[in-house]
Parts: structure tokens; sequence; C-alpha cells
């Protein structure tokens, strides 16, 4: 019997290839209109990883990545015994803390009040309003930031006629880090709504005709039907929002930012920019950047593990 089933293995391998091979086949137009992504994350995401040996090397930029000598956790061991590395952590998972904290809400809240708005001609403009932000740079966005909020701009202006004293938010380390989440969460909450309105597009009706019959008000119908029927897009979003949390946003911070802020606007990107690049350390800088990825990955990890034990969607 042993045999038969040793004989009749090497059939079944080939009719299951074969049929894999003519499902690929009769579904080839979605797998050639999926092809562009692929390339795209397999040269821009996975052909570079063979670049993190730089972290591992002292990488000379005149003999090549495969010239260069190797040696071992060298750079690491800079990193960890650098007198910044402390300072870089901090800064980053702090504002990116702050960033999930009073950021993450805003897109889920502002999505629940556009839904409410049947007025489609209202809705529509308020959603470009919101929506523009998104599509400009941090380098364009950044600039009308500096407009605002320099010490003769529009903030400052209304600060004064609120009899307040004016606050120069580039300059105080009281103040930057606040300036820096309340402008990320301007460019950013219109555009992140956008899914949270396609899980709300998809409740049932049936639900809320049902709710409405048993008494529910509006507030009600938000919290027993809207916020369970988006519930795993809420949480699919954090747990993607907590592999970001070493990536402070460079773009933002490296537009707005100087020497005066440094001791708490300096993050890791930053500093990989000033040291990787600038002075041409690109060994550490690669090490850093490959620190900061290992630690998102792992967060991203265990998030996904905890929600899936309690029962809740999660990513696998």
């Amino acid at each position: 019997m042993s045999r038969t089933k040793d004989y009749m293995a090497p059939a079944v391998a080939v009719d299951a290839k074969a049929s894999l091979w003519k499902r690929v086949v009769r579904a080839r137009s979605i797998y050639l209109f999926i092809l562009p992504t692929l390339l795209y994350f397999l040269i821009f995401s996975y052909i570079p990883y063979y670049g993190l040996t730089i972290a591992f090397k002292d990488f000379r930029i005149f003999s090549g990545l495969a010239a260069s000598p190797w040696v071992g956790l060298k750079h690491f061991e800079s990193m960890f015994t650098s007198p910044d590395f402390a300072r870089l952590v901090r800064n980053t998972v702090l504002i990116s803390t702050y960033r999930i904290v009073f950021g993450f809400p805003v897109p889920i809240l502002f999505a629940l009040l556009l839904n409410e708005v049947r007025h489609m001609t209202y809705k529509r403009v308020i959603q470009t309003v919101t929506y523009f932000p998104n599509f400009l740079s941090w380098v364009v966005f950044g600039g009308i930031v500096l407009v605002f909020i320099q010490p003769t701009g529009i903030v400052n202006a209304v600060l004064n006629e609120l009899g307040l004293p004016r606050v120069n938010f580039l300059t105080s380390t009281r103040n930057f880090v606040p300036m820096l989440v309340v402008t990320d969460i301007i460019k950013g909450f219109g555009f992140g709504a956008i899914i949270y309105l396609a899980a709300l597009s998809g409740i049932d009706p049936q639900l809320y005709e049902a709710a409405v019959i048993d008494g529910a008000g509006r507030l009600k119908q938000t919290w027993h039907v809207t916020l369970p029927g988006i519930r795993p897009t809420i949480i699919i979003m954090f747990i993607l929002s907590l592999g970001n949390v070493m990536s402070a946003g460079f773009d933002q911070i490296f537009v707005l930012y100087n020497a005066s802020v440094y001791r708490v606007a300096d993050i890791i990107d930053t500093y990989v920019y000033r040291i990787g690049l600038q002075n041409a350390r690109y060994s550490l800088g690669t090490a850093v950047g490959m620190f900061k990825g290992v630690i998102g990955f792992v967060l991203i990890f265990v998030a996904n593990s905890i929600i899936r034990r309690t029962g809740e969607y999660s990513l696998w």
C-alpha cells in the first residue's frame, strides 16, 4: 500500500502544478494588471535588501560594496555606545507616540462626521478641501506652515489679539513638537479618512433600520452599529501605524527643524541623513536604519499577535 502511495505522489504533484499553471493562464489578465506593482516592490523594496550588507562592512565608495572589508557588528556597537543614541530613540518614539495618540483618532472622527452630511455638494467640497494638503509635498506644505507660524504670521497675530504672548515655534523646544503633531494632523487627516469612509459604505443599512426600530438615536447607532462595523479597519490601521513608530516623519522634521531644537526634534532618520550622507559614514547610517526597520517589524508582529489572541481581526 505504501508503495502505491509513493508511486502516486509524483503524479499528484505534477497535476497540482499543472492545475496552478492553468489557473494562472486563465487569469492572465489579472496577473498582468498587478505585474507593474509586483515589479515596483521587487526593484525598489526587495533588491535593495542586498545593500544592508553595508552595515556589516567598512564601506568604501571607491572600492565598491563587494570589495569593502567585513567588520561584523562594529557599526552597531558604535551606534549603541554613541552619546546621541538614547536621545535619538527617545525623540523618535515620543514624536511617533504623540502622532498616534492625538492623530490616529482624527481621521476616524472626521469620517464619522462626514458620513452624517447629507448635502452631497457640501460633502464633496469638504472632501476636496481636506484631501488637498495630502497631495502637497512637505517642502511646499512646510513653506505654508512657516508663513503661518512665523513671529509675524497669522497664528501669532491671533495669539496677540487674544492677549497671549507671541511664540517662536521654530526655536522653542517646548512648542516645536506640538507644532509638528498639529501640522501633521492637518496635512493627513482628510486623506486618511478615505479608508474609513469606504468601510462605512460597507455597513448593511438594515442594521441602522433595526437600531431605529429599537429606539436608538444617532449616537447609539454610531456606538452600536457604526463603530463595530469599521472596527476591523481601525484595528488593521492601528497595527500598521505601530510599524512606523521608529519613523517619526523625516520629510516634515527636515523641512522645519534647526539646530536650536535638535534636543527635542532630532530623530533617527535625520541623524542617518546628517551622519550617514553628509559625513559619508554610510556603514553607520545603514546600521542605524537597519535597527529602525527591525524594531518596526517587531512592533507590528507583536501587536498583530496580541490582537489575534483576543479574537479580533488581524493582518495574518
